[in-house]
């Protein structure tokens, strides 16, 4: 059986330091590469351990000029073309779509789209509050084997579910430990 491309792309890009938490040793820092459906270079995540959560910095390359929703899936897999084996967004808690849905968001959820310039490029920074990098707990970007950054192709409207009307999905990476 071929092996997936991606899954391998994305456990050979990451790096990190070790420290302790309440449920074992947890990554600080975790690298993950993102590669379009033709597998070409689509940018970059880190991933680090912060006071209260876990810091996310997102640099985007080779997309389309404009703004593009960005989420963390339930699926440590990056199949392309579609990137569909990543499954729906990270949602431990059961909760609904969007920062601004009054039932709540989903823990892959983000505060805001990326938005990319003329150059093709972009990058943000958030603070994601419900997920952790610690190991074993049920709201780990590591649960049930990792999970994965999708870039979608428009922005999220931030309310509607199950993904906020942002489009196909045209890049993305695998996390894991």
């Amino acid at each position: 059986m071929r092996r997936k491309f991606f899954d391998v792309l994305g456990v050979a890009a990451m790096t990190g330091l070790v420290a302790t938490g309440a449920y074992g040793a947890a990554k600080k820092t975790v690298k993950v590469q993102l590669q379009n459906s033709q597998g070409h270079a689509a940018g970059n995540v880190t991933f680090s351990s912060a006071k209260n959560g876990v810091k996310m910095n997102i640099k985007l390359e080779n997309m389309a000029f404009g703004e593009h929703g960005v989420h963390l899936h339930q699926n440590a897999t990056c199949d392309a073309p579609d990137f569909k084996g990543a499954g729906g967004h990270f949602n431990p808690t059961g909760k609904k779509h969007g920062f601004e849905n009054p039932d709540g968001h989903h823990a892959g959820d983000l505060p805001k789209n990326v938005s990319v310039g003329e150059d093709h490029r972009g990058e943000a920074t958030f603070v994601l509050t419900d997920v952790t990098l610690e190991p074993g707990a049920p709201n780990s970007l590591f649960a049930n084997g990792g999970t994965s950054v999708v870039v979608h192709e428009k922005a999220d409207d931030m309310k509607t579910d199950p993904a906020g009307n942002a489009g196909n999905r045209i890049a993305c990476g695998v996390v894991k430990e």
